[in-house]
């Protein structure tokens, strides 16, 4: 399928206004394949997956960025991401039955975190509140609050494929607020069939055949989890070695499993061993000779 796993950014020129566009198959359902999702929890999941790859297009980092949910009610854990390279991975837990509705209904109260985790610097995290009808609407609210930034987005998902639109005005240019108002009038009327299933070329001429819109370059999107034994051992470190020890005596070995692709890794009392007996001949003496 064309723009299958695809990112593509295009731009109103004239009007100091910028636009992206994505769809995710094999990724999506890379993601599916780790974890059986109700429907309910599977739609959020996509939506989010779609977000955080268009966000990850218009924020400039070099490391990874997080939209992270967490909240009381039936849905209360998302976790998605997306790093530079444009890798993907997520997850989420929930408590049945998730309903439909609002956010308010399918995660009750909450809040939304977008963390900015740039190589060699500390963290940029943005908190907003878990608000409105839709993800596409909580997420404009952290522009809109946090960025000054008049951003919409529009975010869909089934049980094949996830996709979305994004149409942000641009920092500090110039635009006329009727070519906003008509842009945004005009992208309302997508459909989830067209968003899911037409070539990004269609969408634009269906949307904007009366615009002048410059298309880039197609960008390929792939699911990647970062986990590796190095991680998770820095992990146990961390933790501690009473803790990690006292885990060791009381099951005979530790099991770490990553949430996001399932893989588990495993280490027996030699593992265990050898992992605090580097720790101490890495650590400087302190004692002066």
């Amino acid at each position: 399928m064309k723009n299958s796993d695809s990112f593509q950014r295009f731009m109103f020129e004239d009007m100091g206004i910028r636009g992206e566009l994505v769809r995710l198959d094999a990724s999506w359902q890379a993601v599916l394949q780790r974890h059986t999702y109700p429907p309910n929890v599977s739609r959020q999941l996509g939506q989010a997956l779609a977000a955080v790859t268009l966000l990850s297009g218009t924020i400039k980092f070099k490391g990874a960025l997080i939209i992270q949910i967490q909240s009381r009610g039936p849905l209360h854990t998302l976790v998605v991401q997306a790093t530079h390279r444009q890798t993907i991975r997520g997850l989420a837990h929930w408590r049945d039955p998730v309903p439909e509705g609002a956010l308010s209904e399918i995660f009750g109260q909450g809040r939304l975190v977008l963390t900015i985790q740039n190589e060699g610097a500390e963290p940029y995290q943005g908190v907003v509140a878990l608000e409105g009808q839709s993800l596409s609407s909580a997420l404009e609210s952290y522009f809109a609050n946090s960025e000054q930034l008049a951003t919409r987005l529009w975010l869909f998902a089934d049980g094949q494929r996830a996709a979305g639109l994004f149409l942000q005005v641009l920092p500090a240019q110039a635009h006329a607020e009727d070519d906003w108002t008509r842009l945004v009038t005009l992208a309302d009327t997508i459909t989830e069939h067209e968003m899911l299933h037409l070539p990004f070329e269609d969408v634009l001429y269906r949307l904007y055949h009366e615009e002048k819109v410059r298309l880039f370059e197609a960008e390929p999107v792939v699911f990647r989890c970062t986990c590796s034994r190095q991680r998770i051992e820095d992990m146990l470190l961390a933790l501690g070695k009473a803790d990690v020890e006292g885990v060791l005596a009381e099951k005979g070995r530790v099991e770490v499993d990553c949430d996001f692709c399932n893989k588990r890794y495993l280490f027996d009392p030699v593992d265990i061993g050898a992992l605090f007996s580097e720790e101490i001949k890495s650590t400087p003496s302190s004692t002066r000779h």
